[in-house]
């Protein structure tokens, strides 16, 4: 038999069994809509973190304590390095590939004022901050060097800030209680919004360093130290270059690992797209399941289907079709069914795509190459299950075929 009329047979046996094809085909719709829907979740988590981290600035640099070892013999607990005041300013001094520098100081507090109260991020930074992290204000002023000098018990609040506090008044100039510390507002920060680790960047009230650190937090030690590269060609020498002179400031050794971390933008890029891709595999793997569900489903239908036709089979073998072209004959219907249920699947996946986009805010890519590759693995499912459903149709007896009741 010529190869289209093998075609022409399956797409009639098929149109033949129209609700039993479409439930046959129902495993591998779910499977490649599966597939390709959790890939595209995937990936795209994987680019609004992407976007979310580098809207902070593509040059940032941070340098984070460490823990002291010497010799590559760590000290463990209650050995971790400190970062100083004295650190930023021998960086902001010396640094030549640094356009900005900031310490940080973090706390946590209970902020009360205007129309309430409410429990926030108190940060301590630098006036050059703002600069840093490509921030602007609403309205108002930053504070200046003299504020970060006099220990200035002065604040600029973020949006949902000002939203629980000051809903409809401008805050301007109020008066807020940080814990026991009484600040007056003298700015609002513009809008951020979320940030890459899914937090709400306005939930913050920015304070001058010192007064972060000597009245709310004690001690002498930052959480950790900001800057921004000159450029973003100039980030890995402004990293080296910090390196050099926190080592001389720290008084290392040679032989003496650092005892800080400088870690960029990029790394923090790569370090959160490392951990969606690995989420991304293992939604996809699991989704790949159904499919080889659907691939079981398709196996089964069709050795039902080949029990059915036994007789037709036997007629067929009788006026000289070869078994080779029965076997070709089931496994074009297997097949056929399988992309079939592939091509749906692909539609399916971009409704659910848009519905999760426009109504649960859910960014989803879909891929091309994901979207293909899933049909082809749909196609080859079909390959493998359909085989031995039609290996048996070919290999019956065409006497025994005829007789069979």
């Amino acid at each position: 038999m010529r190869r289209s009329r093998l075609f022409r047979a399956a797409l009639t046996s098929i149109r033949r069994n129209k609700t039993r094809s479409l439930l046959t085909s129902l495993g591998i719709i779910i499977g490649v809509a599966s597939v390709i829907v959790m890939v595209g979740v995937g990936q795209g988590a994987q680019a609004s973190i992407r976007q979310q981290i580098e809207a902070l600035g593509t040059n940032v640099l941070m340098v984070m304590p460490a823990r002291r070892s010497f010799r590559g013999v760590s000290g463990g607990a209650g050995s971790r390095a400190r970062i100083t005041l004295e650190d930023a300013d021998a960086l902001a001094s010396q640094a030549t590939q640094i356009g900005a520098v900031s310490a940080i100081v973090n706390s946590q507090q209970q902020v009360i004022g205007g129309q309430g109260n409410w429990n926030t991020r108190v940060t301590g930074v630098s006036p050059q901050y703002l600069d840093i992290k490509t921030w602007s204000l609403a309205r108002g002023e930053f504070f200046t060097d003299r504020d970060v000098k006099s220990r200035a018990k002065v604040a600029v609040l973020g949006r949902t800030v000002v939203d629980e506090l000051f809903p409809d008044v401008d805050p301007v100039g109020a008066q807020v209680r940080v814990g026991a510390q009484p600040l007056t507002v003298i700015g609002v920060l513009a809008e951020k919004g979320q940030g890459g680790m899914g937090e709400d960047q306005d939930d913050v009230i920015l304070v001058p360093v010192t007064t972060a650190l000597y009245r709310f937090k004690g001690g002498q030690h930052v959480d950790r130290i900001e800057t921004s590269a000159k450029s973003a060609g100039a980030v890995d020498s402004a990293a080296s270059e910090i390196t050099a002179i926190l080592r001389q400031e720290h008084r290392l050794a040679e032989s003496e690992e650092d005892d800080f971390n400088v870690r960029t933008q990029a790394e923090i890029i790569e370090r959160a797209s490392s951990t969606s891709r690995t989420m991304t595999l293992l939604l996809g793997a699991i989704a790949c399941v159904s499919l080889i569900v659907g691939g079981i489903g398709i196996m089964n239908i069709m050795l039902v289907s080949v029990t059915e036709r036994t007789r037709e089979i036997g007629i067929r073998l009788a006026v000289g079709a070869r078994g080779s072209d029965i076997l070709v004959q089931f496994l074009t219907e297997s097949v056929v069914l399988s992309l079939a249920g592939g091509i749906i699947g692909v539609l399916v996946s971009a409704l659910i795509a848009a519905l999760l986009t426009l109504l649960l805010d859910i960014p989803t890519t879909l891929n091309p190459p994901v979207v293909l590759l899933a049909v082809v693995f749909a196609a080859a499912v079909g390959v493998f299950f359909g085989y031995y459903p039609a290996r048996k149709a070919a290999g019956l007896n065409p006497i025994d075929a005829l007789r069979y009741e």
